[in-house]
């Protein structure tokens, strides 16, 4: 049976259950099948549920003539909540994506100017970062609600920093990293240090992929920093699953608190949390 005499309606609510790379792929096989791959039908499905009240929230209102080109605008960064946050979507499933600004996160003594400066940064997406200047005590915490994720998904929360030249004292000791949800929570550890190739973050990995036969054994997995493309360094906190429907407060964490030496250097943008790769 040819696809181009199914009914327009039809075809459309078929292709809704599928998902945005495959109407986008589909839809090269005629200027018909196009038709209904295109229409809002189709991408009012891969939005989600509450986009109207995430749209209502952006800093900077969105212009679109159709839910298609709705989701493709949304597939980039948005600032919203007074510009602390970023929403964005994962263009092959509709997913969320999130990014919490240092503004957001609870940093010990960020407010305390001997410890911590608050300063615009060239290639930081928010109005300001901060830099740790100096202290012995390094906690940085992050919280975002649950409700705000897409359902049955599995996440990855990701520190977002980098370290200035001037950078010490960061891996002398590792950091101890944790993810908790309800009652259940990962943790694990991390040495604050730039991998400046992907050659390093693969063998990284090879590191890691250790480690966790280690954790199985018992013993806490440690975790490394990778370079980005955007030149900032992601640290992985751990991941965790959203069942979607519970109201329940996501708690993301780095701190090194049981040095007594010194340590400065480290700029923080803030945490991203998007869906784990499969």
């Amino acid at each position: 049976m040819s696809l181009d005499i199914l009914p327009y309606d039809c075809f459309a609510h078929i292709l809704s259950f599928t998902s945005p790379v495959d109407a986008c792929q589909i839809s090269i096989v005629s200027s018909s099948i196009r038709v209904s791959a295109d229409s809002d039908i189709v991408w009012e499905k891969f939005l989600p549920s509450d986009h109207r009240e995430i749209l209502s929230k952006l800093r900077h209102p969105l212009i679109y003539s159709s839910k298609k080109e709705l989701f493709l605008k949304l597939c980039n960064p948005h600032l919203f909540d007074r510009g602390n946050k970023t929403f964005s979507l994962e263009k092959t499933t509709g997913k969320k994506r999130y990014m919490l600004s240092a503004r957001e996160l609870d940093i010990t003594w960020a407010d305390n100017p001997l410890f911590w400066s608050w300063k615009p940064f060239p290639t930081s997406r928010f109005h300001e970062v901060a830099e740790l200047r100096t202290t012995w005590w390094l906690e940085i915490q992050g919280k975002i609600n649950s409700r705000m994720l897409s359902p049955t998904t599995t996440y990855e929360p990701y520190l977002i920093v980098k370290f200035v030249d001037r950078a010490y004292g960061l891996d002398f000791l590792p950091s101890e990293v944790s993810v908790e949800v309800g009652n259940v929570k990962s943790e694990g550890n991390v040495y604050l240090r730039q991998y400046d190739s992907k050659k390093q973050c693969l063998d990284s990995n090879r590191i890691e992929s250790v480690a966790r036969s280690m954790e199985c054994r018992g013993i806490m997995e440690e975790r490394v920093g990778c370079k980005r493309e955007d030149g900032w360094t992601e640290i992985e906190l751990g991941s965790f699953y959203n069942h979607g429907g519970d109201d329940l407060e996501v708690k993301m964490s780095l701190k090194e608190v049981n040095g007594t030496h010194l340590k400065g250097g480290l700029v923080v943008e803030g945490i991203e949390l998007r869906p784990k790769q499969c």
